[in-house]
């Protein structure tokens, strides 16, 4: 079970590489369509009205075409939100292959009856294999559901910048009590798939009925399970620190 140390490294790497393509896909968006020129004189009147123009055609003295923006507009827009949606979509999908591979992880090692042959050889890269091979479906689920809270309040905060010098009282008053509820709602959410996921690791069950096992077993034992929740993000912080320090380590012994 050492190379648990070492899992979060797979996280962070396939979260670099979809952050990277993502980058570079929104650039590619951003950039579609036709060029758009417009034709303007020396008069004001004339480059107010911004008129068409075509560059490989020869201009009159005192004329001049130039480049303003691409065309497109409507299904650019269009994209550029389906773009960010599947990004968010995405780093979910990830944060709970992440969860769900070390619960089937350490469940295989609590529920071994023999530790020294129910145990996989490789407990770690068994359950990540299980996840993908079984799961697909309820991790790609409980990310969707995360993923269309976060664009909720990514517009939210998008209503807010533009109302920041509106007078209006009451729309910031109702705009605020939103961005809460959202962000409260975005919390429970994460909690409640979390332990979802371990107990889909564990049963093999849906993903709604593990969300529903796994509320109702909270329920019951809501100040244990507050204080394991609590015990296993220290645990899991304790060991981003130390692959963090082995990795810098291992650089400044190489340099």
């Amino acid at each position: 079970m050492w190379c648990v140390l070492l899992w979060p490294l797979v996280p962070f790497v396939l979260q670099i590489l979809v952050l990277a393509y993502w980058i570079s896909s929104m650039v590619y968006i951003s950039s579609m369509g036709e060029p758009e020129y417009y034709n303007a004189t020396n008069d004001v009147n004339a480059l107010l009205a911004r008129l068409p123009c075509d560059p490989s055609e020869n201009a009159t003295l005192g004329d001049f075409c130039s480049f303003v923006r691409y065309g497109g507009d409507s299904y650019k827009t269009a994209m550029l939100i389906f773009m960010v949606f599947m990004f968010f979509w995405l780093m979910n999908f990830i944060v709970a292959l992440e969860q769900m591979t070390l619960a089937g992880a350490f469940a295989s090692y609590y529920w071994a009856w023999d530790k020294n042959k129910d145990i996989p050889t490789f407990p770690l890269w068994s359950s990540f294999y299980r996840s993908l091979r079984y799961h697909m479906g309820s991790l790609a689920f409980g990310s969707l559901i995360i993923a269309i809270i976060q664009m909720i309040r990514a517009f939210l905060e998008y209503v807010n910048r533009k109302l920041k010098g509106s007078e209006n009282k009451v729309a910031k008053f109702i705009l605020t009590c939103l961005r809460c509820c959202f962000w409260c709602l975005e919390k429970f959410l994460r909690y409640i798939n979390k332990n979802a996921y371990i107990l889909i690791a564990i049963h093999g069950r849906n993903f709604c009925t593990a969300a529903k096992d796994g509320f109702l077993l909270i329920m019951r034992n809501v100040l244990r399970a507050a204080v394991l929740d609590k015990v296993c993000d220290f645990l899991m912080f304790i060991s981003k620190l130390m692959v963090t320090g082995a990795i810098g380590t291992i650089i400044l012994s190489l340099e």
